[in-house]
């Protein structure tokens, strides 16, 4: 029986004004990067049910007994207001259970959890994902900053194994380069096993009867490049990685 994956997060839309000299309009697109990560973990066995931003705002389950129904949880580029808000108690001040506390709470009860970098996620642009001030944050790996932690690298920064770990024992070679990542603080139980610029890049913990992990970068474009997407060891990251996390 294949093992249950929740990806959240990982969508965005955009409106763009085009002018040309007196005369302008407007076009507007979604988008979705969740392609590479999703054939990923399918390819190796995982069913993967995926909640863009939109549908997540509403969809994300508020219960752990909901989300034991997944044997990982994965936030991926999506901000804690997205959870913290549901349209409901943002307009109507209806009261709602808080869903970051419903994952901790998950994960200490024997759930796993993954947090991928990204605009978003961590803290973010602007500090606008502000994982730092939720429940999520008990059961990180890393110190989510309370400041903007985008480290932004155009010209490549390479990632770099450090300790050997079972989650990434088959993978081959030296890292492809990226061009940024999320900074964060490792905690003292973190086990961080490789770096990034001297800062964590994929840090292990355990929580109560439950496992987390992050991964700094991104798992799409544009902080992880075609090269990096394409790399032939890039499937094995994630089955390593989730492999572990699920194990019992």
């Amino acid at each position: 029986m294949s093992k249950k994956v929740l990806l959240a997060g990982e969508s965005w839309m955009s409106y763009t004004t085009h002018v040309k000299g007196f005369d302008s309009f407007y076009t507007s697109t979604y988008e979705t990067g969740e392609k590479w990560l999703k054939k990923a973990l399918e390819k190796n066995g995982y069913e993967v049910t995926f909640f863009p931003n939109h549908i997540a705002a509403e969809e994300f389950p508020y219960t752990v007994e909901e989300l034991k129904g997944y044997d990982c949880v994965i936030l991926s580029d999506i901000g804690a207001n997205t959870l913290l808000l549901p349209a409901e108690t943002f307009t109507k001040s209806i009261k709602k259970p808080d869903r970051t506390k419903v994952i901790r709470d998950y994960v200490m009860e024997g759930g796993s959890l993954l947090m991928i970098g990204g605009y978003l996620t961590f803290s973010g642009v602007d500090a606008k994902g502000k994982w730092h001030d939720t429940a999520v944050q008990d059961v990180l790996p890393v110190e989510v900053l309370t400041v903007d932690d985008r480290m932004e690298h155009c010209d490549g920064v390479r990632p770099v194994t450090v300790k050997e770990h079972e989650a990434l024992k088959e993978i081959q070679g030296e890292w492809p380069e990226v061009l940024g990542y999320n900074r964060t603080v490792a905690k003292e139980e973190a086990d961080v096993v490789a770096l990034v610029d001297g800062d964590p890049f994929i840090a292990f913990g355990t929580y109560g009867k439950g496992k987390s992990a992050v991964f700094t970068t991104d798992c799409a474009p544009h902080w992880a490049p075609p090269e990096f997407c394409e790399w032939s060891e890039y499937d094995k990251i994630w089955k390593g990685i989730v492999d572990w996390l699920v194990k019992k």
